[in-house]
């Protein structure tokens, strides 16, 4: 018997999370979207590629929740995007309301599901879901630091020619412009990074790593990245499914960890059935535990935005 996963929104970000599932042939998936015919008319699309592709998952469309039942992982992607000029943050309370209306109705009907979070501002959102479903911690998770730790790997390859397989690093803290790109411990099958590239243009990737995002929008105009945040979804829904125990950077909620108590950050997690298993202490430098506090106080500022608006 196959798994079953759940993503709403059937815009890009979506859309492209279910192919990826699909085309590996691991699981069924319900695409959940608003949008009349939208969900349904991509589903059958999927689906009809499943004899070149050599999957036999099903994959259907829905304007409701009702075929969501029992699904093993919820992916929320559902909210307004990004334009260029608008920070993560300017999304805050438009989303807020998308993201409850989403998650009142997935906990409702998959009671016993990992959440992955993926709407921005992430970390808030990955807060506001834990207040709605009302599940434990460790059931709702963020997708952002896999996203971002993979754009600044792949700078790093690119800049000391060497494949993205022999770069080991993480960034840690809030999805956006205050993560934290862990330099102190970032290596190249061994070598510090610090030995390999000069501090001022070490910098100048760590920045372009922060804003990665913006980076894709801006060329865009009209979208943001699908690729490289789908690839990351799916690679924690099969640390769930496969109760793999990897250590991913997922948005999680902290209860003292890192010096930093109820709130979601970004931080190494061990990643399995059972969603975010255990947060992973890295031994970080007072710089890098200062601005991961900073990125903290900064996703708490949006925490505290919502909380006032209801």
């Amino acid at each position: 018997m196959r798994n079953k996963v759940t993503v709403v929104g059937a815009g890009n970000v979506g859309a492209t999370t279910a192919q990826r599932i699909f085309d590996k042939g691991y699981a069924d998936i319900v695409l959940v979207d608003i949008v009349d015919g939208l969900p349904q008319g991509k589903a059958l699309d999927m689906l009809e590629s499943g004899p070149i592709v050599g999957s036999d998952a099903q994959v259907v469309g829905s304007n409701t929740y009702e075929e969501t039942a029992n699904s093993d992982v919820v992916v929320v992607t559902s909210g307004i995007a990004r334009r260029p000029g608008m920070s993560r943050d300017d999304l805050l309370l438009t989303n807020m309301k998308i993201v409850s209306s989403v998650v009142g109705e997935t906990a409702k009907y998959s009671p016993n599901s990992v959440h992955i979070i993926v709407t921005n501002p992430l970390d808030a959102m990955a807060q506001q879901s834990l207040k709605v479903s009302g599940f434990p911690s460790e059931r709702v998770i963020g997708m952002a630091g896999i996203l971002d730790t993979a754009r600044y790997r792949t700078f790093l390859s690119q800049e000391l020619n060497v494949s993205v397989d022999s770069v080991a690093a993480y960034v840690l803290g809030g999805h956006g412009d205050t993560m934290v790109p862990v330099v102190e411990s970032t290596n190249v099958a061994g070598t510090p990074v610090s030995q390999l590239i000069s501090p001022s243009r070490l910098e100048e990737i760590v920045q372009r790593a922060r804003d990665g995002g913006a980076e894709i929008v801006n060329y865009l105009k009209t979208g943001s990245a699908y690729y490289a945040p789908s690839a990351s979804i799916v690679q924690m829904i099969e640390a769930v499914l496969f109760d793999k125990k990897e250590i991913l950077p997922c948005t999680a909620y902290l209860q003292g960890q890192y010096g930093i108590d109820g709130l979601y950050v970004g931080v190494p997690v061990k990643v399995g059935a059972g969603g975010a298993e255990q947060i992973i202490e890295l031994s970080l430098s007072k710089e890098e535990l200062s601005e991961l506090k900073k990125s903290a106080e900064a996703v708490e500022e949006l925490v505290d935005v919502m909380a006032n608006s209801e």
